[in-house]
């Protein structure tokens, strides 16, 4: 059962961006925290089940260590703020990213407790202890309530919207399913574009080069773009620092932030703009 009904995006009321903006372009940034010992994100599942796991753990430890000072770095430069897809747990181990992240008024989503545990199995009563620990953790550590949520490895429970309406959220981006944001049947949730396809973590370990994936962010844009003469779109841009951190890729996310910072019909914003946004349009 999904907590949304179906909507062909040929049948909406228009949405518009402000400044008369097409194209509302945001940066999620993954900060993560991964817990050793736990099997998680691989580069290689040989080693997955080791304790330790020195090959997989240095490999995603890498972006909480470099590779997100040179996002931040590419952030600054052209103009964008962050999208800030947080665990709690990263928050209460990276003090110093959070600080930076703070500084530059990033938008702080909750993103589970870790990414080493994905976010089933839990009972009503369980999950909305733990949904309440998440958010308090995130509160204290960024200063700022997180209004959107994205689980671990973008996993829910039947439960989840529901929980994290009484708890004050107001979106979701686990559903990618849409160009633009859409009211999920949980009165006052709404669901805002993400993506698991413009996606450094899925993309690059398939074998896509950099110059490929700097294409794929203009054909993406250019693409919604088109699409938006009647209607506004959303254009994700999904980061995980121990995947596009990496040296010899910084080039390349360089080049595709500053083609999207030089389009004129492209509002760069974060999630939680967009989501302000849409909701003051839509009843």
């Amino acid at each position: 059962m999904t907590p949304f009904d179906y909507s062909p995006i040929t049948e909406r009321s228009p949405i518009t961006w402000p400044d008369g903006k097409k194209v509302a372009v945001y940066v999620g940034l993954n900060i993560e925290y991964f817990v050793p010992g736990l099997p998680s994100t691989s580069i290689w599942s040989g080693t997955a089940d080791l304790v330790p796991d020195a090959l997989n753990h240095g490999w995603r430890d890498y972006g909480a260590r470099v590779g997100i000072w040179r996002v931040i770095d590419s952030l600054d430069r052209h103009g964008l703020r962050a999208s800030a897809l947080v665990n709690s747990l990263a928050v209460q181990h990276y003090p110093q990213i959070i600080k930076a992240g703070t500084e530059r008024n990033w938008a702080w989503l909750a993103h589970g407790r870790t990414n080493s545990e994905l976010h089933t199995g839990l009972s009503r009563e369980e999950e909305s202890r733990v949904l309440a620990e998440i958010t308090d953790t995130i509160t204290d550590g960024t200063g700022q309530r997180p209004r959107g949520w994205m689980g671990p490895g973008l996993t829910e429970t039947a439960h989840t919207p529901e929980l994290l309406a009484e708890l004050g959220y107001r979106y979701l981006l686990d559903w990618t399913n849409d160009d633009q944001p859409y009211p999920l049947t949980v009165p006052g949730m709404i669901s805002v574009p993400y993506t698991v396809e413009l996606n450094d973590l899925l993309l690059f370990p398939r074998g896509i080069t950099g110059p490929e994936f700097v294409q794929m962010v203009r054909d993406q844009y250019e693409q919604l773009l088109a699409d938006s003469r009647h209607s506004g779109r959303v254009l994700a841009l999904a980061l995980h620092p121990f995947v596009i951190g990496q040296a010899f890729r910084a080039r390349y996310l360089d080049q595709a932030l500053e083609f999207l910072a030089a389009q004129p019909d492209a509002w760069l914003t974060t999630s939680d703009e967009i989501a302000d946004h849409y909701l003051g349009q839509k009843p």
